[in-house]
């Protein structure tokens, strides 16, 4: 089977074609993204607007690029499969359209998949992983503790209460003003910092359940440059350094619970999204999964944020199952 994967939802478009191959190894035949980072990087975040025409330009050369790589023509698909939700309206429909345009022309099947449930079930694309997982689901717009209980199957045990861990680094490098994505700013300029030179507050200290929240944290930060007259270098890099550091030990913290909560003993961690490129946290999941005897896995690096092999390997994976393909976030 192979599948035409196609994400749209935010700043990148993206075309794959999958199949299902029983080694981990051969299952992507193409993955072609196109990046908006320049497009939106003077605006410090997103556009949706700009988003959407940016889609809309370039959707049909990503897709033929993808069916290239993979040496196959459309003919040679047989289903096709489209982020549906979450993610920015304008953006979700130029692939939304497209796919089911493709559907038509084709008489191929359509399946819309959500593009949560798309970056939970990528490691099981990348590694054959037995079910039940705990998964940590952290990017731009989106914080979960999820139990993965099998396809289609997903206990949500604990969520952002307001900001996602990447809307906090991005809003925490545009006051420091460094460039978009500020993710990748903040570990960047972190690795010159001094990580204990400023102690922020670990937030929720005394609330049950394994919850977070970001917004406390990031006005800590706003009220601390506030306090400088005029920051250094030096200054900006160990603010980084405190900061990503104050995130990934509270992260790690929820996590503890969110593992106690759990009633399904999950023998794996899986971490997934924008948000698990970053080296400090990947690297406090490995210690964190030693120490209570866990499988750790993450996505390569260039599949951790959006793709359309996750989109594809989602449709494969119902398919394969017999699930429906239903909203699960």
């Amino acid at each position: 089977m192979k599948v035409l994967g196609i994400e749209s939802s935010c700043d990148e478009t993206a075309a794959a074609v999958v199949c299902d191959a029983p080694e981990p190894e051969d299952r992507i035949l193409s993955n072609i993204i196109n990046s908006q980072i320049q497009l939106h990087a003077k605006y410090g975040g997103v556009v949706p607007e700009f988003a959407a025409r940016s889609h809309a330009k370039v959707i049909d050369k990503v897709i033929n690029e993808a069916l290239s790589q993979a040496n196959c023509t459309l003919d040679d698909i047989d289903v096709i499969a489209a982020t549906a939700s979450p993610g920015l309206i304008g953006g979700l429909l130029v692939g939304t359209v497209c796919a089911k345009t493709i559907s038509a022309l084709t008489n191929k099947p359509y399946m819309p998949i959500n593009h949560l449930e798309g970056h939970l079930l990528t490691c099981c694309l990348c590694n054959n992983i037995d079910f039940p997982f705990m998964a940590l689901l952290t990017s731009g717009g989106h914080f979960f503790f999820v139990e993965v209980l099998g396809v289609g199957e997903y206990k949500i045990l604990g969520k952002t209460l307001d900001d996602a861990a990447g809307e906090c680094f991005d809003k925490v490098a545009k006051m420091l003003g460094f460039e978009y994505p500020g993710g990748i700013a903040i570990q960047k300029h972190a690795k010159s910092g001094d990580p204990n030179r400023f102690q922020f507050p670990i937030p929720l200290q005394r609330r049950p359940g394994c919850d977070v929240s970001f917004s406390g944290l990031k006005t800590a930060v706003k009220n601390l440059i506030s306090s400088f007259d005029n920051l250094s270098y030096q200054d900006k890099c160990d603010i980084s350094a405190s900061f990503q550091k104050t995130v990934v030990h509270f992260i790690i913290k929820q996590l503890g619970k969110a593992l106690r909560m759990s009633s399904h003993h999950p023998k794996t961690l899986v971490a997934t999204g924008g948000v698990a490129a970053n080296s400090e946290l990947r690297g406090a999941l490995t210690a964190f999964s030693s120490q209570h005897n866990l499988h750790f896995y993450a996505p390569p690096l260039p599949l951790c944020t959006d793709n359309a092999t996750m989109i594809a390997w989602v449709a494969i994976e119902h398919l394969s199952s017999g699930y429906p393909i239903i909203p699960i976030l």
